[in-house]
């Protein structure tokens, strides 16, 4: 091999070494641009998640402030929150505490706060449990529908309505003696029911920055007008109702009222509860003795304590 062949040779050499080398720096260059992408790639992504456990968090808050049938719509984008409504028929549900002024004048502050918000939340249960929309919160009262945003038909939304209405006496009559223990009452909490059926007005109503979704009309007036004239623990429906569900329940004698700002008397019934709302009470009675309990509050404790008076009575019993 000749000088200049070897020289050729070197030259080539070195030219495939400052490539490999360059080569090498590019990978290396290219290895730490992908670390650094994948980098702000986890950030980027870790930063999403944060952002979405954030939404999650006040989508869950919101949440509470708005009937679980409305959010659902809202957050899957069925309803956009704008000024809107339309024509429903909607089958209306009013219920109050009887005399609950006198017991606020009775109570701390503190104390019907905590009776209104377990009593508030035993009744939303039952209504979520039925399928109702509940709309409202009025102090003591609560306004629930059926038929919007999502309907089973005319008569089932009317049928889930007065099952839910008979669910809640039933409720408050378990719950009779608790009051007192917990949150010293004198007497058992009552309510009254007043459930009508017809077309109203039922979507977003306010203004542009502050918005409420509700239903109004003649038909959400009368319900309320209802539930005013029943007696504590009824349920009154009106006529409209009652031609849908008469089949379903046991209903009183009609009767017919005077309602203000309507010139025609109203037909109501009265849902016939007395043989529900009695199955959780045990009652004994001889000529020596008078017992009721109540079934559904009655503690271990107290059973055992009632065993225990009774097995001290033994020795003592006449043969």
């Amino acid at each position: 091999m000749t000088e200049n062949q070897e020289f050729d040779e070197l030259k080539t050499l070195k030219r495939e070494v400052a490539k490999l080398k360059l080569e090498a720096n590019l990978r290396k260059s290219l290895a730490d641009q992908l670390g650094v992408q994948k980098k702000i790639a986890d950030d980027a992504k870790e930063e999403v998640e944060k952002k979405s456990k954030e939404v999650e968090a006040i989508s869950n808050q919101l949440a509470k402030y708005l009937s679980p049938q409305i959010h659902e719509q809202i957050f899957s984008g069925k309803q956009n929150a704008e000024v809107k409504s339309n024509r429903k028929k909607l089958t209306v549900f009013f219920s109050d505490i009887v005399g609950f002024t006198s017991i606020s004048d009775e109570l701390e502050s503190e104390e019907i706060t905590n009776l209104l918000n377990f009593y508030l939340n035993e009744m939303s249960n039952i209504a979520l449990e039925y399928g109702g929309t509940i709309d409202k919160y009025i102090g003591d009262a609560v306004m629930i529908f059926f038929g919007d945003p999502d309907s089973l038909g005319v008569e089932q939304d009317a049928r889930k309505c007065v099952e839910m209405a008979v669910a809640m006496q039933k409720k408050m009559n378990e719950l009779n003696g608790y009051w007192g223990k917990n949150f010293g009452l004198k007497s058992d909490l009552q309510i009254r029911i007043g459930i009508n059926t017809g077309f109203c007005t039922v979507g977003n109503f306010g203004s542009e920055d502050r918005l409420d979704y509700t239903a109004v009309g003649a038909t959400v007036n009368l319900a309320s007008r209802l539930e005013g004239a029943a007696a504590p623990g009824s349920i009154l429906v009106s006529e409209d109702t009652y031609l849908l569900v008469n089949s379903l329940f046991n209903f009183k004698e009609p009767r017919e009222i005077d309602v203000k700002g309507l010139l025609r008397k109203i037909k109501l019934y009265e849902v016939e509860v007395t043989d529900i709302i009695k199955e959780s009470n045990l009652k004994l009675s001889g000529g020596s003795f008078d017992i009721s309990i109540n079934k559904n509050l009655i503690t271990e404790a107290e059973l055992n304590e009632i065993k225990s008076a009774l097995n001290r009575l033994e020795p003592s019993v006449k043969q």
